[in-house]
């Protein structure tokens, strides 16, 4: 059976968590798009981290983890989290596709210097260089990493590239131009190193489907930054979407049969782009310090987050482009502070009310309408059954139940993996 994680909204739901938790389940785990722009906070027995390449399986010894063609691998940063996952005792099984392309340093220059040449028009890229990696990518001049192992045509294709790069850097952005060989030279190394894990990962999930393997396909970010149907342009390179994971990581289709959607109790971004919901100055920043396990602060940047209130129109319609079967609700012990919890509940478009989650230039011109449903007042940490919450806590799970349109199978309320219920 294949089963896929992904988010409902911006990202930052609590995914890595969740796969965390339902890698126990499972058999392989694989990322199948993204990079290292965003990453998966995960508290367990073996202490806090957070994952940025690596897949949220890596702490269950009996588990293959996949990195899948789809994904934007920085090796660097791959060897960095391995090599700090050994340190804590955490030796995972890894399996990195040969048709996987690579983050080549110079997509991560220029992603800075595109950023800083867009000044105050830039659209809050972490810089790790995942636009200009995808923009190689389909224009037909990113590398495979099987490529590197054919060192005399990689050379030449390199050579090809930093022609045309190097006159961007030159022209455009005015900075020192690169060296074919040194570079070449630095890849080589980064080549040799991962090369223990390269392998066919194709291949080795056909063989785990036949044999009627667990598979757990974990999405990054969420739906409302896919390049499609997200809020374009502020949206990141490669779709966050469960269709595409049968593509990013290998698999037929119709094999995905369960999609899990993350939401959390309230609503949270990072980066530019429109966010109906968003509340500001201490209202913001009470909510972003109670957040999360250590509050609302990017687990990649460091940059604290946007904050919102759960909003309805955006997170149904992120069910829905995610053709979730089923929802997890996080953080819902943040709220228990408030008296009263605001919910978005519609859009005001030039005078008009709207359920329904619009184009990006008429979300721009949206309004949030609000609906105050009643807090509880106390903290829920601790709870292990569902009817042990609060009543008014209950409610505003089954609030949001309603508005999502599918059935809120659990509800975390505290970061640790065993901080979870079950409906």
């Amino acid at each position: 059976m294949v089963k896929a994680i992904v988010g409902a909204n911006w990202g930052d739901e609590g995914k890595g968590k969740i796969t965390d938790v339902l890698a126990g389940q499972s058999d392989v785990v694989i990322r199948f798009q993204g990079g290292s722009n965003a990453g998966h906070t995960i508290i367990n027995d073996y202490g806090r981290f957070a994952l940025h390449q690596l897949p949220s399986g890596v702490f269950y010894e009996h588990i293959t983890n996949v990195i899948g063609n789809g994904v934007a691998l920085d090796i660097r940063k791959f060897l960095k989290e391995m090599a700090e996952l050994d340190e804590k005792g955490v030796h995972p099984r890894m399996l990195v596709s040969d048709r996987v392309q690579i983050v080549m340093p110079y997509h991560v220059l220029f992603d800075q210097y595109e950023e800083e040449r867009l000044g105050g028009k830039s659209f809050g890229s972490t810089k790790s260089g995942i636009a200009p990696f995808y923009s190689d990518k389909y224009a037909k001049t990113g590398f495979e990493l099987c490529e590197l192992f054919d060192e005399d045509y990689a050379y030449q294709k390199l050579q090809g590239i930093l022609e045309v790069k190097n006159v961007l850097l030159r022209d455009l952005y005015h900075k020192p131009e690169l060296d074919v060989d040194s570079l070449f030279t630095e890849v080589m190394k980064l080549r040799d190193a991962i090369r223990p894990y390269v392998g066919d990962t194709f291949r080795f999930l056909r063989g785990a489907l036949k044999d009627g393997k667990n598979i757990l396909l974990e999405g990054q970010l969420g739906a409302l930054k896919d390049p499609d149907y997200g809020i374009y342009p502020m949206v990141t390179s490669s779709s966050t979407l469960a269709g595409y994971g049968a593509i990013g990581a290998g698999l037929p289709p119709y094999a995905i049969q369960d999609i899990v959607v993350v939401v959390k109790a309230y609503s949270s971004a990072v980066g530019a782009g429109a966010f109906v919901s968003e509340i500001f100055g201490d209202e913001a920043q009470e909510l972003r310090v109670r957040g999360g396990d250590s509050g609302e602060f990017g687990a990649t940047t460091g940059r604290p987050r946007r904050m919102g209130w759960f909003d309805c129109v955006a997170s149904r319609y992120g069910v829905q482009a995610q053709g979730a079967t089923e929802a997890v609700l996080t953080v819902i012990d943040a709220l228990g502070y408030l008296d009263e919890i605001p919910v978005c509940v519609g859009y005001e478009i030039d005078g008009q009310v709207t359920r329904d989650f619009p184009t990006t230039r008429l979300l721009e011109r949206a309004k949030p309408v609000l609906q105050v449903l009643p807090g509880w007042n106390c903290d829920v940490r601790g709870i292990t059954k569902y009817e042990d919450l609060p009543e008014n806590c209950r409610r505003y799970v089954e609030f949001i139940e309603k508005e999502l349109e599918i059935p809120v199978t659990m509800v975390s309320n505290g970061p640790g993996r065993h901080e979870l219920i079950y409906r």
